[in-house]
């Protein structure tokens, strides 16, 4: 059966076509002075996956602890620059992919799309290409985002039956290169999924500013579903909470 367990932030764990996938493995309790909310991870289910994808090299989705706790062995697909980077986390398998490029892994194939975004890991650090990424496999397609603006070929990967949209970020405020749960709303029109799953919210928050600003926590995919509901009202919305696995 394939399914989609959302672990929180950017971190998934996606069942498909008899594989399984582990998404920006994010499976502290801390990360640097951001907090988790809701359910810790279940470690157990995290071990179980064939291949990890990461999107790009910003802490909150390339989290060298996270991926110490994973098996050596398991294949990372990692942006074109980042392969020395993550092979210091003991990855034993890497595989680097620029936008366009694809990989059989697993039985799936997975295609590296371009995405809109900062490719740094430091603010004074060289530009890594971050990326997004189509699954395909089982019948099915699905598009993983990873972290990205609005692009125009966002229309050259459909069809798809499942798109993880991020949403929001770790913070009460947004900076350039990320969707917000409006525009977000606007990636459907141009992807038109069969079912749209927001990720990247409720998850990581700076420590305190849960009690002044929690709204940040809890509302925007209810604001993402809101607006998907006006500009494409034919592509389903499903809200998982930090923890919740559906079938597809």
């Amino acid at each position: 059966m394939d399914t989609l367990s959302y672990t929180g932030h950017s971190t998934a764990l996606l069942r498909l076509g008899g594989a399984t996938v582990i998404t920006d493995p994010i499976l502290r309790r801390n990360l640097g002075p951001l907090r988790r909310h809701g359910p810790p991870v279940d470690l157990e289910q995290a071990m179980s996956k064939d291949v990890v994808l990461v999107s790009h090299l910003h802490r909150d989705h390339l989290d060298m602890p996270s991926l110490k706790r994973l098996p050596a062995g398991t294949p990372v697909v990692v942006p074109r620059g980042a392969g020395r980077l993550v092979a210091r986390a003991g990855a034993s398998e890497v595989i680097e992919v620029s936008p366009g490029e694809s990989v059989s892994i697993a039985g799936l194939e997975v295609t590296a799309t371009p995405a809109v975004h900062d490719g740094r890991r430091n603010p004074w650090g060289r530009q890594v290409q971050p990326v997004g990424y189509l699954l395909e496999g089982g019948g099915r397609r699905v598009y993983f985002a990873g972290d990205t603006d609005l692009f125009d070929e966002m229309e050259s990967l459909r069809p798809l039956d499942l798109a993880l949209i991020p949403v929001w970020g770790w913070g009460p405020t947004l900076g350039e290169g990320h969707l917000d749960p409006v525009r977000a709303a606007d990636s459907l029109h141009l992807l038109r999924p069969r079912i749209a799953v927001p990720i990247h919210w409720g998850t990581l928050y700076p420590l305190g500013l849960g009690r002044f600003k929690s709204d940040r926590l809890t509302q925007p995919p209810v604001e993402f579903a809101r607006a998907a509901a006006e500009v494409a009202p034919e592509v389903e919305i499903r809200i998982l909470q930090p923890g919740e696995t559906i079938s597809l």
